[in-house]
């Protein structure tokens, strides 16, 4: 059992830098954020894993966002889960949902069985002035962990490695009574040398490689080789620990070389749905389409897919 007494900070993404070893990085821990958006839906559990995934990716790749845009990750595919979106607005609002077939589903199925063939799109978007960036990785069986460290290798060509991590965990509550909690936690280490040795192999491909480009396969720095093994040994329990903070992780991980940790930054769950926002939706629609929207007590009823939340709007409303 564990007390509330003896919990680490939870929802916070904490940048590090391992300076001997050229590699920068961040550590999230969700807890009331990430269960708040699984018990919210209330998916199948090997769907709440998929997005509580999908969740942590997005917190650790749109937290390096330096402006206040939007970070989406979005899988079109042919498993049972064949939609899922995921949106970090920065600087920190999460929220996601999934589309599946439960028919499809087993309860012993992987993140890479849920997931199925297809496409995983990163979309950076800065706002209506500014273009859009979007990087697209083929998802042929492997999970999102096998999937980000593609993007980079092929996107970015950055040496990278990420952990991801989502469990219940039984826990106490306010009131003293012992219920399961979802957790989920991840790290993300990349390759960034700055001496001029390391740069070199850096400096050979840059950019965003073009379409039918072969991939650069770099010759792997002893640095690198060391720092990616040490975050291959991190286990499923250490990420989603409540009792285990990141800065503690980052040390069991890289205190021979020395670690420097900087400001946490906090992340909530928290949509943009709102009855303005329902009403303009459903105002875009022909009149006859939002005549067969209303129902026998006269209502039209609109559920926000990322939320859940059920809104009850009176015609009067959108016609106005």
């Amino acid at each position: 059992m564990i007390d509330l007494n003896d919990l680490a900070p939870d929802d916070q993404v904490l940048p590090f830098t391992v300076e001997a070893l050229d590699v920068r990085g961040r550590a999230v821990r969700l807890g009331p954020m990430i269960d708040e958006i699984l018990r919210r839906h209330a998916y199948p559990d090997p769907v709440s894993d998929l997005l509580g995934q999908a969740t942590t990716l997005a917190v650790l790749l749109g937290s390096a966002l330096k402006f206040e845009g939007r970070f989406q990750i979005q899988t079109r595919t042919d498993g049972p889960v064949d939609l899922l979106v995921v949106d970090y607005e920065a600087p920190d609002r999460v929220r996601g949902y999934a589309r599946f077939d439960a028919t499809r589903l087993r309860d012993d199925m992987s993140t890479a069985d849920v997931l199925g063939r297809g496409q995983l799109g990163l979309t950076i978007d800065q706002g209506n002035d500014m273009s859009r960036y979007q990087g697209i990785v083929a998802l042929d069986g492997q999970g999102l962990e096998e999937a980000a460290q593609q993007y980079f290798r092929q996107s970015e060509q950055i040496p990278t490695r990420v952990r991801l991590a989502v469990g219940q965990v039984m826990q106490t509550n306010g009131a003293g009574d012992l219920a399961p909690k979802w957790r989920a936690g991840g790290i993300i280490a990349q390759f960034m040398p700055t001496s001029p040795e390391r740069q070199r192999m850096m400096d050979l491909h840059p950019g965003d490689a073009p379409e039918g480009a072969s991939i650069f396969e770099a010759h792997e720095d002893d640095a690198w080789t060391e720092a990616r093994a040490l975050v291959e040994t991190v286990e499923d329990h250490e990420l989603i620990d409540p009792t285990l903070t990141s800065e503690a992780l980052l040390y069991r991980l890289f205190h021979e070389s020395g670690v420097m940790v900087f400001d946490a930054a906090s992340v909530t769950a928290q949509c943009r749905c709102s009855t303005e926002r329902i009403v303009t939706m459903i105002k875009g629609f022909p009149p006859h389409e939002r005549q067969a929207m209303i129902a026998d007590d006269g209502m039209i009823g609109v559920t926000c897919e990322f939320c859940s939340t059920r809104y009850q709007v009176a015609p009067s409303e959108v016609d106005a």
